[in-house]
């Protein structure tokens, strides 16, 4: 018996055993298969984990939504606005302000300002807009930053507010639209729909922006007696802003010259060949009123199959086949710290490289390389002091008359908005 084993054990234990069995392609096409069919949902199992972390630190219920607080408000939209749909949101936006063009009230005062509508100020006063909604919504609500991107949108808008040029229904309108667009193009856009906590912090945030800027909600149903939370002052500011668009939305040629303007603006960074496509997917974008307003024709059939074709297979790569966008990748246009003078830069630019620190990257990196080399544009540090390299403080933004101006009154605002804007929540 003993025989027996010590003369089969060589046998097991011998040379054969340890070479390598024989790897079939079956079965590399066994596992290639089954990451095909585990990986989508391991992507999909990733993308909505953000969202379950939310609902885990912020616990509300629809019957508690009113007890949201500004902060609160906005952590959770600026997970949404960089981490979750950085491009649709900061597009969305975009859109917005875009839209207001087709109101002949907002159009004729921009056209009569000259900032917008010359070519010489738009490409600036477009970066001053973004740069200033960037600042407001960036920041938390309770920041030095926002204190003071707030009392200058204020300064800047006073003139025309007291003046009567600048409508009190004009101002409502934009904040519809910048409240309820990224909304509306995360739901028709993105991989997924926003939550009940995410659409109430949007209107939450929003609602107390409203109350920041001096924006009065007395046109609203609840604006004398209050709203339980964002999405019922969402939902009313929704019916009373498409009131307002179908009561005075109409074609104007002021709205089409706003609008050729902004779109001259928007396409200033892409070769002119491509100017036609863009131009119809500008059209896809908006909707048949605005297209009426400014007189604007909608895209052909090919185009518009196009473009939504490519939205369905984004909505699906983004779903099943991306991962998710890592933190140390949000989304992020402008510098956290001031410099030394007390300036903060943007950190890319779409149009003139306004406010962006000439650094040797910015200068010679790649992107300095297609701007210049294939778009012949400027970069960063050309042209002396026209694109402000040297960066912005943000009380002086706007127009070059207003620099340097508007400080007392500016002072007076901030500390108005220390006494009432603290964080909490805007509803009670």
């Amino acid at each position: 018996m003993n025989n027996t084993l010590f003369v089969h054990l060589p046998e097991i234990g011998g040379p054969d055993a340890l070479a390598p069995r024989p790897f079939f392609p079956s079965q590399w096409l066994s596992y290639a298969l089954g990451l095909i069919v585990v990986y989508p949902f391991l992507i999909a199992s990733l993308r909505f984990r953000r969202l379950r972390q939310l609902h885990r630190k912020y616990p509300y219920t629809r019957e508690t939504l009113g007890k949201m607080t500004d902060d609160e408000a906005f952590e959770i939209q600026k997970v949404v606005a960089t981490l979750e749909f950085p491009l649709i949101f900061a597009r969305s936006l975009q859109s917005a302000l875009f839209k207001t063009y087709g109101i002949p009230s907002i159009s004729h005062l921009l056209v009569k300002t000259n900032q917008f509508a010359n070519p010489d100020t738009s490409l600036k006063r477009y970066t001053d807009t973004s740069a200033l909604v960037q600042e407001m919504i960036g920041n938390s609500p309770t920041s030095p930053r926002t204190y003071i991107s707030l009392a200058r949108t204020r300064y800047l808008h006073s003139p025309y507010r007291a003046s009567g040029k600048l409508l009190e229904d004009d101002m409502l309108y934009t904040l519809a639209l910048l409240s309820w667009q990224p909304i509306r193009f995360i739901e028709q856009f993105e991989w997924r729909s926003l939550s009940d906590l995410e659409r109430c912090a949007i209107g939450t945030f929003w609602k107390s922006l409203g109350d920041g800027l001096g924006i009065s909600y007395k046109g609203l149903p609840s604006g004398e007696t209050g709203f339980r939370d964002g999405i019922h002052w969402l939902e009313e500011l929704q019916v009373w802003g498409e009131a307002y668009e179908t009561k005075h939305m109409v074609p104007d040629m002021k709205n089409r010259e706003m609008g050729d303007q902004t779109m001259s603006v928007l396409l200033y960074m892409l070769p002119k060949p491509l100017h036609p496509v863009a131009l119809q997917f500008a059209s896809f974008m908006i909707d048949d009123r605005l297209r009426k307003a400014m007189y604007y024709d909608p895209p052909t059939p090919f185009w518009s199959s196009f473009f939504s074709t490519f939205l369905v297979v984004r909505k699906f790569f983004l779903r099943y086949l991306s991962p998710p966008r890592p933190h140390c990748m949000r989304h992020s246009t402008y510098t956290e710290q001031a410099d030394e003078n007390q300036r903060f830069f943007l950190t890319a630019w779409e149009a003139a490289p306004y406010y962006v620190k000439p650094t040797f990257w910015n200068r010679w990196g790649p992107g300095a390389w297609i701007t210049w080399g294939v778009f012949g544009r400027p970069v960063p540090g050309d042209n002396g002091d026209r694109y402000c390299p040297a960066g912005y403080k943000i009380e002086d933004m706007g127009p070059r008359h207003f620099e340097g101006k508007g400080k007392k009154t500016m002072d007076v605002t901030m500390e108005e908005l220390k006494g009432f804007r603290t964080g909490k929540c805007p509803f009670h």
